[in-house]
């Protein structure tokens, strides 16, 4: 027996089926297992069916068919479990107290956590992703990228073991997706991360599951599925942009017999055609 055979699952998802009144066959027997540890991105193209798996996850939404374990408990609807963090893909739509502490601090005054513990957890948080000196700062007067990082902390506060992640580098400027994905990377959770930024899947996932249509289309190396042009053609997705070979050798490049003794590169040596030179 492997080493994986003794350890429970963080997530196991068996025969899953979901549509919508006006939106049949959303999810279609959709059938997954996540191992503690693991970082799984999942790729696909918009109405794929990602947010819609993620919410049942959580329990937001019933299944149709099918069943969805978490933690070794099966899930069910509307079932508060702060042992699973959902991170949505706007941060306004998670965030809504006075201030960044109290934001960070609600969801567990609702745990029933003493005031002593909800102050040490807020502070743990906070520092983890960076926001310390926000604590007293309002929402509303946060970046972007501050926002994200707070609602992060939100979901870490409750010490989730397995965190889910919707598009978390959407609307951020460079500085704050780098600040992310170490994040990302640094982070022990078992996360599951739902996103169109294939170059921050790379470099954080160790897994890649692609979805289109409601169900599962490929699942295993990042690199080997992101890698297959036909494959990512298919399904909407296009190859990142670090995995597609570039040569280091151009038959176009000038070399010093293309200068002039300035070093300046010649017109002809650019490509241009400027006509019969003076002399014939």
């Amino acid at each position: 027996m492997s080493p994986e055979e003794f350890v429970e699952p963080a997530l196991i998802i068996s025969g899953l089926c979901f549509s919508y009144p006006d939106a049949p066959n959303v999810l279609e027997d959709v059938n997954l297992k996540v191992m503690p540890g693991e970082r799984v991105g999942l790729i696909g193209p918009n109405g794929a069916g990602k947010t819609t798996l993620f919410l049942q996850i959580c329990g937001l939404l019933e299944p149709s068919e099918g069943q969805i374990v978490v933690l070794g408990k099966p899930v069910k609807n509307r079932d508060f479990r702060p042992e699973v963090g959902l991170v949505f893909q706007n941060p306004d739509d998670q965030l809504f107290c006075p201030s960044v502490r109290d934001d960070v601090a609600f969801g567990l005054h609702n745990m029933g956590l003493s005031k002593d513990e909800v102050e040490a957890r807020v502070t743990e948080a906070l520092s983890t992703v960076g926001c310390l000196e926000l604590a007293d700062r309002p929402v509303h007067h946060l970046s972007e990228g501050e926002k994200r990082m707070v609602s992060i902390a939100d979901v870490l506060a409750m010490w989730p073991r397995l965190v889910i992640y919707d598009e978390p580098s959407a609307n951020l400027d460079i500085r704050s997706r780098r600040r992310l994905i170490r994040l990302l990377q640094a982070s022990k959770e078992t996360m599951l991360i739902a996103a169109h930024d294939l170059e921050l899947v790379l470099e954080v996932c160790n897994r890649v599951v692609l979805i289109d249509k409601g169900q599962i289309i490929a699942d295993g190396n990042p690199r080997e599925i992101m890698g297959d042009d036909r494959l990512m053609e298919n399904h909407g997705q296009e190859k990142p942009h670090s995995l597609v070979p570039h040569s280091h050798k151009s038959n176009n490049r000038p070399t010093f017999a293309d200068s002039d003794s300035r070093g300046v590169v010649k017109p002809q040596a650019r490509g241009l055609n400027l006509g019969p030179s003076p002399n014939g």
